[in-house]
């Protein structure tokens, strides 16, 4: 598996992740109904989710990952 499938699973494993709690919470705390949960918990998962990008550099293919809750970028692999 290459380091580009991994940062395209990784980044769609943690949308998912954070999309179905935030859809739950939304639907158990809020007075939203009908299209506007889905809504409201795909933007905030999509401003939550971190991002992972594969780069090639002089010492090989990287991974990389950057969130908001973290200063800066950090190397995963």
């Amino acid at each position: 598996m290459t380091l580009k499938t991994k940062a395209f699973l990784f980044q769609l494993l943690s949308f998912a992740i954070l999309f179905i709690i935030f859809r739950f919470l939304v639907a158990a705390y809020t007075n939203l109904q009908g299209f506007w949960i889905p809504v409201t918990a795909f933007m905030v998962a999509t401003l939550l989710s971190p991002q992972f990008q594969s780069v090639k550099t002089n010492d090989g293919e990287k991974l990389f990952m950057k969130w908001i809750f973290m200063k800066g970028i950090r190397q995963i692999k």
